[in-house]
């Protein structure tokens, strides 16, 4: 005798009526024009949505308060330094925003780094080895560490955390043998470490080439994406929204430029980290291998079952990390145009993690983009040089670096908490 079962579902009218609906804020502004925004933004608070509103004001309200102490602070040259010694950090939080997608952490970055300008110290200046070559190695040497931790943790199961505590401590040692007893490689600041950072495009039409670029292509990626979802029939923003927003970026675009050829011009840095972002938000937002990452952020479990291999994902993942804490050595050692014993240390593993935190990435993974450690980076590096003109000792930016980034994390958690009482979550 078989039976049938029906099971019933009991909705709570009251909770049904609180809850908060998610609507496609491209069809609110199509349907209500300004009233759409200020219906989003409202669903945003509501529901801990807050994306990267509170870093970006935090960045206004650091150029005020710096600028209205010193008006150096906004000056040509203290802008284009800002910009260039950014991005040493910036790239290596690139590599760890990855890994904090997946709800990990890599406390080796900061070692893997300073073995990246060592490898390179030692194959070019001490055996004469071709440095374009020597660079390469380095940078494939630190895609090949990364993978050896993620190996040691998706593979044979042991915490992320103490795989690369471990790593951060063995790779130190490392990069010490490989500087030998004196512990310090000079580099060649004509050479392709070394112009890195020394390296600026003079000619004013480089930085505003480059704004119209990132301009027409803010525009035309905007525009073509929302021709693709109106043939589709689904929500899409309406052009006037498109044109808003292209003229804003215009706006800081064609600004920084001009601070840019003030000085010295467009930096060679600066180029190269933007040509990372745009590259890297592309690989998470456009791609299956990034979905995947997003997805083993929201559920490994799930991510199993849906038939992701999230072994290889979890090791590409930390080989990636790796990759950019090479990479991101490499602009240290150009910046201070050496490998020693120094490099890596100190506080640039807290600022790494800092930068990707504060810039919008949570640490309980699935949510940020690479473009978060740009912005994150910005408020550290802008805090540091802001305090720096003021004369203020080390121990008191230090002081403020950490309640920055224990604001955002505070902001983290309770934007989790929100979202999950909205059923967002």
């Amino acid at each position: 005798m078989t039976t049938d079962k029906t099971s019933t579902v009991v909705v709570n009218p009251e909770a049904a009526k609180g809850a908060d609906t998610a609507v496609d804020p491209r069809l609110l502004v199509r349907e209500q024009g300004l009233g759409g925004y200020l219906t989003e933004f409202k669903r945003k608070m509501r529901g801990g949505d807050l994306g990267s509103i509170p870093v970006v004001i935090g960045l206004i309200i650091i150029c005020v308060v710096f600028q209205s102490l010193n008006s150096e602070f906004l000056s040509a040259k203290n802008v284009s330094d800002i910009a260039v010694t950014m991005v040493a950090t910036g790239m290596m939080a690139v590599g760890i925003i990855f890994v904090l997608l997946l709800g990990e952490i890599d406390l080796s970055v900061g070692s893997v780094s300073g073995v990246s300008g060592a490898v390179v110290a030692v194959l070019s200046v001490t055996h004469g080895m071709n440095e374009w070559l020597a660079v390469l190695i380095a940078i494939v040497s630190g895609a090949v560490i990364g993978a050896i931790h993620g190996f040691f943790f998706a593979r044979i199961g042991a915490p992320a955390f103490a795989v690369t505590l471990a790593g951060l401590l063995f790779w130190l040692g490392f990069m010490l043998q490989l500087l030998g007893d004196t512990g310090t490689i000079n580099l060649d600041s004509d050479g392709v470490v070394g112009k890195l950072t020394t390296y600026y495009f003079s000619d004013v039409a480089a930085a505003y080439g480059l704004a119209a670029v990132a301009v027409i292509g803010y525009f035309l990626s905007a525009f073509l994406d929302t021709r693709r979802r109106e043939a589709a029939n689904i929500p899409s923003r309406p052009l006037v929204d498109i044109v808003v927003r292209t003229v804003v970026l215009a706006v800081f675009s064609f600004g920084a430029a001009f601070m840019f050829n003030q000085y010295r011009g467009l930096p060679l840095a600066l180029v190269l980290f933007l040509v990372v972002l745009v590259g890297t938000d592309f690989v998470l937002r456009r791609t299956s291998y990034g979905r995947k990452i997003f997805a083993l952020g929201g559920s490994v479990e799930a991510s199993r079952r849906a038939g992701i291999n999230v072994t290889a994902i979890r090791i590409s993942v930390f080989a990636i990390a790796g990759t950019f804490a090479a990479i991101g050595g490499l602009f240290w050692a150009s910046k201070i145009a050496a490998a020693n014993q120094g490099s890596g240390g100190g506080d640039l593993l807290m600022n790494v993690i800092a930068a990707a935190v504060i810039g919008g990435t949570s640490l309980f993974g699935g949510r940020g983009r690479t473009w978060n450690a740009l912005l994150g980076v910005m408020v550290i590096v802008s805090i540091q040089y802001g305090l720096a003109l003021e004369g203020i000792a080390t121990p008191i930016n230090y002081m403020i670096t950490g309640a920055v980034l224990l604001i955002t994390v505070v902001i983290d958690s309770i934007t989790r908490k929100t979202q999950k009482t909205a059923g967002r979550a």
